[in-house]
């Protein structure tokens, strides 16, 4: 058959333009097969693989590690006639020959032997079931998220919508359902992994599929001793799928392309790092561990300008007794970010208490109603309502910095995220639409989101979108604290727990209950005269919700 060639594009990446290529995954020569990976491709976000549509002989290649592109640019050509070209059940038929048959002494020509189909061929060829790649769902704007737990193995048999694997980034853990039922065949996925949407899971056989490769047809023939014709030509697609790629022999350290992004940031060789997971393979700990021993080797010149002398190593079993506690998996997530946000972002927090003796009367006297509603009224979504009205009055705090730190985004939405402690740390899921949304249906969700957190079954887009986050430790106890904000949010407000105090009205001291309020913001954005306005803003909201209306 004719060389059959394909051109292969960058396809759909959403708003992605202009993307780096990190990666080349083949070279000429190589025969690939349909999903199977041909660059990486690394944004200031994510690293991403993109797949072959078509399987194929790669005649040519058009990028390389450093180029950039966008949705619709070449990646390379493939010559796709063993993709086109019908897979053989059997030999070619015999051919009727008008000639007298063969002699003793002439024997007929052997049959050139064809290579037995695959066993992925020879099942989609015959077999009850299809094989279908289960990749992970659209979890959200997050990418590189680490696998914590593999829920299946191959040989079990598992129902749709059944569990598959629980992923866990620094703000909440997530279980990923089955879209189908089947028999689990191949799991790809390790505990300690890290993925993205479209990573392959496992590969499940489904039931109920249908044949479609025909048989060889019958040919009919009165011929007594027909000549197999000579088969000639280029190989049969058979054999081009069954033969494996080249290797170029380089044997690169093992590790994924988040990793590797991770590395590159950090400036480490990935080639002078151990790899502490499975099978040698490099984890984010291993990068880190490297860091800090370098940093510790020689701290001046690893961090230019800061100085740091190295954290000194104590023996502090010379001193008692010691235990050693590993830290959860959301404090191990979000220690980094925690880190980056307080290091990059000037922090400056303002204090000050709110009056909340009339706003306690009130939610005290919305008590029966509430529970009517089968929810319970906290204070915390009228402290929601009132911050909401404060950024529609201040929409310098419902803004984020741009990237480059010249312009500042003004958002014209208004979610909320709200700290929620649970037995492995603090997660922050967002409530949407906070302004137009009345306190009962803000408890309702409240409750609903808590109770998901706790039990880690948060969906990523619960966790993505918010404007401005607030952090209560009233229920513990305290006067004041500095929260850390949330980047990309430019503030973040603390409540601590509310108390009686004297406050000197009308010339004597009189009982308020005072709700002590610790904004933390951004002062890249928010100069201090702004930030006690935005709190005294605030303060006047809660003193009387009835500002709302205004």
């Amino acid at each position: 058959m004719a060389a059959v060639q394909k051109e292969v594009h960058v396809p759909d990446i959403g708003d992605f333009k202009d993307i780096e290529v990190i990666e080349v995954l083949v070279k000429p020569g190589d025969v690939i097969r349909p999903e199977d990976s041909l660059i990486t491709l690394e944004s200031d976000k994510a690293a991403m693989e993109v797949p072959s549509p078509i399987g194929g002989t790669v005649v040519s290649l058009t990028v390389k590690p450093g180029d950039r592109v966008s949705q619709g640019s070449l990646i390379l050509v493939i010559d796709a006639a063993e993709e086109m070209r019908p897979v053989p059940a059997a030999a070619p038929p015999a051919q009727p020959v008008a000639a007298a048959p063969a002699t003793a002494a002439e024997p007929a020509p052997t049959a050139p032997v064809i290579a037995a189909p695959s066993p992925q061929v020879a099942a989609a060829a015959g077999g009850p079931a299809s094989e279908e790649e289960i990749r992970v769902p659209d979890i959200g704007d997050f990418k590189d998220i680490e696998v914590i737990e593999v829920l299946v193995k191959p040989g079990d048999s598992i129902q749709a919508e059944a569990s598959l694997i629980t992923l866990e980034s620094d703000k909440a853990a997530m279980e990923v359902p089955s879209p189908k039922s089947g028999r689990v065949k191949t799991v790809h996925v390790k505990p300690g992994d890290r993925v993205s949407q479209g990573t392959p899971i496992l590969l499940l056989e489904v039931a109920g599929a249908v044949a479609t490769t025909p048989p060889a047809p019958a040919v009919a023939s009165s011929a007594p001793a027909p000549v197999a014709a000579a088969v000639t030509g280029r190989p049969s697609a058979v054999a081009a799928v069954a033969a494996p790629p080249a290797a170029d022999g380089k044997v690169p350290p093992h590790a994924s392309p988040a990793i590797r992004k991770f590395a590159r940031e950090l400036g480490v060789d990935l080639a002078r790092v151990s790899g502490s997971g499975p099978k040698g393979r490099i984890t984010r700990e291993d990068i880190q561990g490297f860091v800090k021993r370098s940093l510790a080797q020689a701290p001046a010149a690893a961090a230019p300008g800061l100085g740091f002398p190295p954290a000194p190593e104590i023996d502090f079993s010379r001193f008692g007794a010691v235990e050693t506690l590993p830290l959860t998996r959301i404090q191990k997530l979000s220690g980094p970010n925690l880190h980056r946000n307080w290091v990059s972002i000037p922090h400056i927090t303002q204090h000050d208490d709110a009056d909340i003796t009339e706003l306690e009367a009130f939610r005290v006297s919305l008590r029966g109603e509430a529970e009517k509603r089968g929810i319970k009224l906290s204070l915390l979504p009228f402290v929601m309502k009132a911050v909401a009205a404060s950024l529609k009055a201040f929409p310098t705090f419902n803004a984020s910095l741009a990237p480059n730190g010249e312009t500042l985004i003004l958002k014209r939405y208004c979610h909320v995220g709200v700290a929620v402690d649970t037995p492995e740390g603090l997660v922050v899921p967002v409530i949407r639409d906070v302004d137009r949304k009345s306190v009962f249906e803000l408890a309702a969700e409240l409750a609903d989101v808590s109770q998901r957190a706790r039990s880690k079954k948060l969906r990523g887009t619960d966790l993505e979108g918010g404007c401005f986050t607030i952090s209560s430790l009233g229920g513990i106890g305290g006067t004041a604290f500095t929260p850390i904000i949330n980047a990309p949010e430019v503030a973040i407000l603390g409540l601590s727990r509310s108390q009686m105090k004297p406050v000197y009205r009308d010339g004597q001291f009189v009982p308020r209950l005072m709700l002590p309020l610790s904004l933390s913001y951004d002062h890249r954005v928010i100069d201090g005269a702004l930030g006690a306005r935005f709190v005294a803003h605030l303060g006047t909201t809660l003193a009387d919700l009835r500002r709302i209306l205004l």
